[in-house]
């Protein structure tokens, strides 16, 4: 099981988006992929159990903490374009993590 998760404010208005990653990922037959989202508080406790790490662009001041803390543990993490983010493109924002899992699978 691959696992991509996101973090925002509260961990609940990236929803949206996850709901709309997990039907792409469905109609892709991506079906070894878990999709969720947490708040800023659990993000540090879940990173060490993930494959990616996406961050809302509302919590971008905190991607050097995590990138910080995803090193540690081999877990990729990135932003997500505003306005990807702000439109619930899921299919992008999917790509962006799958290719963000290619490349930790190629070093």
């Amino acid at each position: 099981m691959r696992k991509i998760m996101l973090f925002c404010a509260a961990g609940m208005s990236t929803s949206l988006l996850v709901s709309k990653m997990q039907k792409e990922a469905e109609a892709r037959g991506l079906n070894d992929l878990k999709i969720w989202a947490v708040s800023v508080q659990e993000y540090e406790r879940e990173l060490p159990n993930v494959d990616v790490c996406l961050l809302g662009p509302q919590v971008r001041f905190r991607l050097n903490h995590a990138k910080e803390l995803g090193g540690k543990h081999n877990v990729p993490v990135d932003v997500i374009s505003m306005m990807d983010y702000g439109s619930c493109n899921g299919p992008k924002v999917l790509d962006q993590a799958l290719n963000m899992m290619a490349s930790k699978e190629s070093k």
